[in-house]
């Protein structure tokens, strides 16, 4: 069985993508749909191993892909890895700028380098390679970009740091769409919410109650899957969202959209899309 996308499957052929984050969940996902597409796809992660196993996966598959292994926070590291990409591929067309990482915490509770660690790995690093892909690359040939973010609207208790930072992306896609828009280079973003996805599974014991509970704060009465949310990505890539620029889809089942006041009967009629070929349950759905 192979990827089950949306698009044709010629969509991206002859097109280099960098997916950041690559070796896991949305960027796993992300990475295995563009590859089925026909893109070589880039994967960009700090842990070789993980890289490499997509990579392994997508070859698996007749797919094209390269691992690199670089901490998105630090910005010579971003600059020789956008590079040696450009090198290895010829060229390229896009970044999905996916890594990130947070810890929970009340705001009280977040010491200075426990905020200024995820602001740079949620901020500071996308920046980095959108800086560096549009400078070195995209400048010159037009290209996409796109910017994964979080459902921080109303605020992110216990996640403030990423709250904040999230924004802070959602404010930077727009600026660069309007700099960047004249070189033919587009820059949009997703806000994915609760999604079935391998990060879940790295909270603590006590939050695994809450995580299974999610779904009944979506007015869809479920989470969502890491192929809805690469499908999103992959219309913003496509020639389809052209005229597209400097927005931000949110891929949350309407949960940032005031169910909080209103109520939630019992929902019909939703199936999800699972067009993953290799998604993975996170461990947390499947315990008592």
């Amino acid at each position: 069985m192979s990827y089950q996308s949306v698009f044709h499957p010629d969509l991206f052929k002859g097109q280099t993508f960098i997916v950041t984050g690559g070796g896991s969940g949305i960027g796993r996902c992300t990475a295995h749909e563009l590859a089925a597409l026909g893109a070589r796809v880039a994967l960009v992660g700090r842990k070789a191993e993980k890289v490499e196993a997509v990579k392994a996966e997508i070859l698996e598959y007749g797919g094209m892909a390269s691992a690199h292994v670089c901490d998105i926070r630090e910005e010579e590291s971003v600059k020789a890895t956008v590079k040696a990409i450009i090198a290895e591929h010829k060229g390229l067309n896009g970044v999905v700028n996916n890594a990130g990482g947070q810890f929970p915490s009340p705001l009280a509770g977040i010491n200075q380098k426990g905020w200024e660690t995820v602001v740079r790995t949620n901020l500071t690093g996308g920046f980095l390679m959108a800086r560096e892909a549009y400078t070195q690359a995209l400048a010159k040939t037009g290209g996409a970009i796109v910017n994964i973010v979080a459902d921080m609207w109303g605020g992110m208790p216990g996640m403030g740091h990423s709250g904040a930072a999230r924004a802070g992306m959602v404010n930077f896609t727009q600026t660069a769409a309007v700099e960047w828009g004249a070189s033919g280079v587009r820059v949009n973003a997703v806000a994915p919410g609760w999604i079935a996805s391998s990060g879940m599974d790295s909270y603590p014991e006590h939050m695994k109650q809450w995580i299974r509970s999610l779904g009944d704060s979506v007015p869809l009465k479920r989470i969502g899957t890491e192929s809805e949310v690469s499908a999103a990505i992959c219309f913003l890539l496509s020639p389809a969202a052209s005229f597209i620029s400097g927005d931000c889809l949110r891929i949350d089942g309407a949960a940032s959209q005031g169910g909080r006041v209103w109520p939630l009967p019992k929902a019909r009629n939703n199936e999800p899309f699972n067009g993953f070929h290799r998604a993975v349950t996170p461990k947390v759905f499947s315990e008592d």
